[in-house]
């Protein structure tokens, strides 16, 4: 599956540059070092929970949308994962049946 530090990072970054903020005045918002905002940007670390709850107060977003990452996979992936995924469970094929029948 995808790395997921690097598309939180990737996240914090396009909501950074949204609100038009260096790394570096992000970092002083959240006050840590500029190289840990680059570091959590590309993916080498995770920032710790105090420092992701500073990001979204900085970011002014919740934490749940920087783990929206499903407009970042191609349509063949999330195909890919929910054909393994219903092929494995019955009972959630059943379901995603329903659904569909419902929306059909």
């Amino acid at each position: 599956m995808n790395n997921y530090k690097k598309l939180l990072g990737s996240k914090i970054k396009e909501k950074r540059k949204a609100k038009n903020l260096t790394q570096e005045q992000l970092a002083e918002l959240v006050d840590i070092g500029t190289p840990n905002i680059s570091y959590i940007e590309n993916g080498k670390f995770y920032p710790t929970v105090e420092t992701l709850e500073k990001i979204c107060k900085a970011l002014n977003v919740k934490p749940f949308e920087l783990y929206m990452f499903d407009s970042e996979r191609n349509i063949d992936e999330i195909k890919e994962e929910m054909f393994n995924e219903l092929e494995n469970n019955e009972k959630l094929l059943k379901q995603m049946y329903k659904i569909f029948l419902a929306i059909k």
